[in-house]
């Protein structure tokens, strides 16, 4: 099994590429997924959230009102602290169990996008950033996800800087291109991943 650690700033199309990987076989493992599945209604993850920060924090059917606690933790590094020692375990806990449900030869892509602000490039067997130039991010932004400039580039700042990704990865896949040009890259990487697990195969 190879263990691919796939992350990339807002914006810069990680979400294609992770896409793209699943379409030639790769196992995905999505860390934002796996993080609103640890706090649905009826989870313990719900509870310690609940516990930590209030029942206001609550939508009026009992799921997580995301943006009241996003607005909440966003700007207070403590709360947002708090939050993640909540989360960040049951995620960690959650994709190993689905990384051992993967078969043994499997490329597995775990989609992580704080892999670089975390530190966690050293759980993988490789590491690929996603990397864009900030004004192809913050376009995709406001013209896809009907964010304001302001917020945009506020999201983008919180994170780590496109040097500090690049640091960590073992490939880059550049996403300023046409479609058609990252779906070759996607493919030239593919091949690189299937090599690699192969080569970590025992004989």
């Amino acid at each position: 099994m190879l263990t691919v650690g796939l992350t990339g700033g807002i914006g810069a199309g990680k979400s294609e590429v992770s896409r793209l990987l699943v379409e030639r076989g790769a196992v995905l493992i999505d860390a934002d997924r796996i993080a609103r599945e640890v706090v649905e209604p009826g989870t313990p993850g719900l509870a310690a959230v609940v516990e930590a920060f209030g029942e206001e924090i609550l939508a009026e059917d009992g799921s997580l009102d995301r943006p009241r606690l996003g607005a909440l933790v966003f700007n207070d590094p403590d709360k947002l602290a708090t939050l993640n020692s909540i989360v960040h375990p049951l995620v960690g806990a959650r994709s190993r169990e689905l990384e051992e449900a993967a078969p043994e030869d499997a490329v597995v892509v775990h989609d992580v996008p704080l892999l670089t602000e975390n530190g966690l490039a050293r759980l993988y067997d490789v590491v690929i950033v996603v990397d864009a130039g900030t004004g192809t991010q913050l376009d995709r932004l406001v013209r896809l996800r009907g964010m304001s400039e302001e917020d945009a580039r506020a999201r983008m700042a919180a994170q780590a800087t496109r040097e500090q990704r690049r640091a960590v990865a073992d490939i880059v896949i550049v996403n300023d291109v046409p479609l058609d040009a990252l779906e070759r890259r996607v493919k030239e990487v593919w091949a690189d991943l299937v090599r690699r697990a192969r080569e970590l195969r025992p004989e």
